[in-house]
């Protein structure tokens, strides 16, 4: 049975969804931040946080044999040996004490062709400590100011983004 199968399908057959995840992951860890569908960067933050999760276990294990075979198993998902480089003897040594949560994606304004939904997804930094937990919601008395990281974003989107 094949209940509780449904991944994002994303409209292609498997190869072409395992090989468009692989290039985004693999701009995604060149760039550190890239602009692409809202679907496909929903579809990219558990495949990337994976490899991630990979890189981490590969700076945590004892034996060389063992790193060798996480990095194997990241260039086998990713097929791009300098992105599996880079995350591996670069970015792994920042999300060691980070439990999970690698990346951030954020909401953009429409693509102007097709109207499709537009994100930034976004490696965040390993001492980001997220969003403050709200307590009870309460009624504004003055205009509420609006989410801080989400405008900081929203503007530097322009730089150093890739679109994919």
């Amino acid at each position: 049975m094949r209940h509780k199968k449904h991944k994002f399908q994303l409209g292609v057959k498997k190869e072409h969804r395992e090989s468009m995840l692989a290039g985004l992951a693999a701009a995604l860890f060149r760039h550190k931040r890239i602009r692409t569908t809202l679907t496909k960067a929903k579809a990219l933050r558990p495949f990337a946080e994976k490899l991630v999760t990979l890189s981490c276990k590969a700076m945590r294990a004892e034996g060389a044999a063992q790193k060798l075979h996480y990095r194997r198993l990241a260039v086998a998902r990713m097929r791009d040996h300098a992105a599996v480089k880079k995350l591996f003897d670069e970015q792994a040594e920042e999300f060691l004490a980070r439990p999970g949560g690698y990346t951030r994606i954020y909401k953009l304004v429409p693509r102007q062709g097709d109207a499709a939904k537009m994100a930034l997804i976004e490696i965040i930094k390993a001492d980001d400590r997220g969003y403050r937990k709200g307590g009870r919601r309460r009624r504004p008395t003055a205009k509420p100011a609006g989410k801080p990281a989400a405008k900081a974003a929203v503007a530097t989107a322009g730089e150093n983004v890739v679109n994919v």
